[in-house]
């Protein structure tokens, strides 16, 4: 049935799309840049239409040296760092919104207890535990060090309890036991939920600044993020090359949300209505 016309409702579609372009000016400026000779760049009024394109130069003089990389580091990383954590959290979420034992509710508000400690306070016991189990300066220190995450597990867990418990009886019923019914009846089940904390973990892992300078030393395992620090302490004064870097660094979020982006509306949806 089609909704009767709105004009506050007009109005506000005008105004976040208003907003929604605003907040994309900065990246299509950045776009804009990377096809530019470099003499054209803060050309005034902006010219977003490049007058002179240089892009295959930009991006040629990007993908070249240690920038490929820094780039393979940070996708495999990212990617091992997701599946893990994303399971880790999904076993937890389901031991604590399934699972009936003495004490789980209370357990349950002590990790999220643990979410209000800044993570910085926490840096410092991080690198000496890994330090003595021979992990810094190693790719694995970093996808451990991120296998579990608390807002993961609080997530997932919103999820998990919007599953009927039928489901579980039924599958007890039948002879399955915990492991069967966790991969056969409960992930399943909340996949729009998993889809969209996997993107979320995906993007904060490929982001992430700290931990990467903290824990790598070597420069052939730095991520891409340390390397474009190092990009720019060696183009710093040319914007063309900087906006190329920065446009290839943020390629695959495009991707993975492109991709993603329908499980991701849908899992926030069911996880408003669940949660």
């Amino acid at each position: 049935m089609n909704q009767p016309f709105s004009a506050s409702k007009l109005v506000w579609t005008v105004v976040m799309g208003a907003f929604g372009l605003v907040s994309l000016l900065p990246f299509l400026w950045m776009l804009s840049a990377s096809f530019k000779a470099e003499v054209d760049v803060f050309n005034f009024p902006i010219e977003w239409i490049p007058p002179t394109w240089n892009a295959i130069e930009n991006y040629k003089n990007v993908w070249t040296g240690d920038f490929v990389r820094y780039y393979g580091n940070s996708i495999y990383i990212t990617i091992a760092t997701t599946a893990i954590n994303v399971f880790v959290c999904a076993l937890a979420a389901f031991g604590f919104s399934k699972l009936r034992f003495r004490g789980r509710d209370t357990m349950f508000l002590l990790v999220l207890a643990l979410y209000m400690v800044p993570p910085q306070a926490s840096l410092v016991p991080q690198f000496l535990l890994f330090k003595e189990l021979n992990l810094i300066d190693s790719h694995w220190g970093l996808i451990l060090i991120n296998s579990f995450s608390i807002i993961g597990a609080f997530m997932l867990r919103q999820f998990f309890m919007g599953v009927n418990n039928e489901f579980m009886e039924s599958a007890r019923i039948d002879g399955a036991g915990y492991v069967r019914t966790f991969f056969q009846i409960a992930l399943p089940l909340i996949r729009p939920g998993l889809a969209t904390y996997a993107i979320l973990r995906f993007i904060w892992t490929w982001n992430d600044y700290q931990y990467p300078l903290i824990f790598l030393k070597t420069k052939e395992l730095f991520t891409i993020q340390l390397g474009i620090r190092l990009f720019g302490d060696q183009y710093g004064d040319i914007y063309s090359l900087m906006m190329a870097g920065a446009v290839s660094a943020i390629l695959p979020l495009l991707i993975i949300f492109a991709i993603g982006q329908k499980q991701v509306i849908e899992g926030i949806s069911l996880g408003g209505v669940k949660g």
